[in-house]
């Protein structure tokens, strides 16, 4: 079902219809028909209406996939076959990337550019690796001290409960489920509430590229409920879940119950680290984009940022430049390189920080109160902001915020850098600008995150592993280490005696 907003933008905004779950193979109504709203955020205005999936749906789900697992062709394929139906799907993927960046847009505000030229490509380059990595897997011959012939078998874990956010709808949910298929595992998706349209049109292409019925299926609805509903199913596998740390902690405490397998890619405080022998132009570039692309929502934002004293003064001063040059603006308009926030709630979290930051007595260096675009004056936009001078007590430089709020922290020396940037319950990135090869490698072995970019910020491939240490959870995104958490592995004894 399409609702047409009155806002003049419309005319610009997709038709989007997808008022449906899609379980089984087949788009259903939710089991009670409800329907909920999507708000684009770029004008607070309605984008469409999807379904407000029920427990019932959630249950009906797991059953699809239970049973395409445990009687359907996908996990006894041969691993070319499911590559042959994921290089399809990917291919499927680019031919409409267009639509499913408009979708990213409408639902997250990220601008059009970036989704049209980084999400939507990269996401069908996942397909392709995974779909390599599928024809891949297999087990291997081991010898032993008794008269027997004993082999390994990789297999798949059995159904999957990917759980993904709103900050990267698209690209979160492909890092949960293109190695899960490739495995040959089963898999129900509870996308974010706020953004579900791109994970719909995945359920669309998926069906057209070939996928078995009941092998991917998609529940729209309210996160709590439905995500808890698939914890507390004895007939789920895994839980592959990206999210804040406070929900994967609760996520693992009710997994315990029924002994699942987790995936956690959790929350960050990343620290980015600028050293006075640093290429300047380049490092502060860096800097400014690690912590204001994609609004600061994204998990492995540098939100704080180290800078050796000698250089504080004239790294603060350009960033501060940069951020009053940097208006938010309409993310369907391709000049437009920062947009709203994802949703209310998160515009909301980042005033209320913000509030805090100025309470505790950081200097508030740039922006820091919303933005309101001529003609999207209900739109979630705020200014990037930068606040100086913050201890690293404060709880600007130990929280999430997830927002376009960046904390700047002096440091005299390499051993107080390291022991800044450690103290922290999070460890999912971290970023080191350096001239000096040898230092780079030091912090690299010293900081305690799964990621650490030297000379550079928030790179990815689907060939590189990602994850976090501490709070910032466990198991890898992407590269062949992430099919640890889809696949499990079965010892073969064979008596050769006579």
């Amino acid at each position: 079902m399409h609702v047409t907003p009155t806002h003049p933008r419309a005319l610009t905004r997709p038709s989007i219809a997808t008022g449906r779950l899609f379980i089984g193979g087949r788009w259903r109504d939710a089991a009670d028909g409800r329907l909920m709203s999507t708000v684009d955020p770029a004008d607070g205005s309605e984008a469409t209406r999807v379904a407000w999936g029920t427990p019932a749906d959630v249950d009906a789900a797991v059953a699809a996939a239970r049973q395409a697992f445990d009687n359907g062709p996908w996990p006894r394929m041969p691993g070319h076959e499911r590559a042959r139906v994921l290089y399809r799907l990917a291919d499927l993927i680019e031919r409409d990337t267009e639509e499913l960046a408009l979708r990213e847009t409408v639902d997250m505000g990220k601008p059009i550019a970036f989704a049209r030229q980084e999400d939507g490509p990269f996401v069908s380059m996942v397909y392709r690796y995974f779909a390599g990595i599928a024809s891949q897997l297999s087990g291997a011959t081991r010898s032993t001290a008794t008269p027997t012939f004993t082999y390994t078998l990789r297999e798949p874990v059995g159904t999957v409960a990917a759980i993904t956010p709103f900050n990267y709808p698209l690209i979160l949910s492909t890092a949960k489920i293109a190695p899960a298929l490739a495995a040959g595992n089963t898999v129900v998706h509870k996308p974010a509430e706020t953004t579900p349209l791109s994970a719909l049109k995945i359920a669309e292409l998926s069906a057209e590229a070939g996928l078995p019925e009941g092998v991917l299926n998609v529940v729209t609805g309210p996160g709590p409920e439905l995500g808890q509903r698939l914890v507390a199913d004895p007939a789920v596998d895994i839980i592959a879940f990206t999210g804040s740390t406070g929900v994967g902690r609760a996520i693992i405490r009710s997994a315990a119950d029924t002994l699942k397998r987790l995936q956690m890619e959790l929350g960050g405080k990343s620290a980015d680290i600028i050293f006075a022998d640093a290429y300047l132009d380049q490092a502060v570039q860096h800097a400014f984009f690690g912590i204001f692309y994609n609004k600061g929502e994204i998990c492995t934002a540098g939100s704080r940022l180290l800078v050796e004293r000698p250089i504080y003064e004239e790294v603060t001063a350009r960033l501060t430049r940069m951020a009053a040059d940097l208006l938010p603006g309409d993310p369907l308009d391709p000049g437009t390189v920062f947009g709203p926030l994802a949703h209310r709630g998160q515009y909301t979290r980042v005033q209320e920080y913000v509030e805090i930051g100025l309470r505790e007595g950081a200097e508030l260096l740039a922006g820091g109160s919303p933005y309101h675009p001529e003609g999207l004056e209900d739109g979630f936009y705020y200014l990037p902001t930068i606040f100086g001078n913050v201890a690293n007590s404060m709880r600007i430089a130990q929280e999430e915020i997830f927002g376009p709020v960046l904390a700047v922290i002096p440091f005299d020396t390499e051993q107080e850098a390291v022991e800044i940037a450690n103290a922290s319950q999070y460890g999912l990135a971290s970023g080191v600008h350096t001239s000096d090869v040898k230092r780079a490698h030091r912090m690299a072995r010293a900081l305690r995150a799964g990621t650490c970019w030297i000379n550079t910020y928030n790179q990815f491939d689907p060939a590189i592993p990602f994850g976090g240490y501490k709070a910032s959870g466990f198991g890898r995104d992407f590269g062949p280490e992430t099919m640890e958490s889809f696949t499990q592995t079965k010892s073969v004894w064979v008596d050769l005696t006579e």
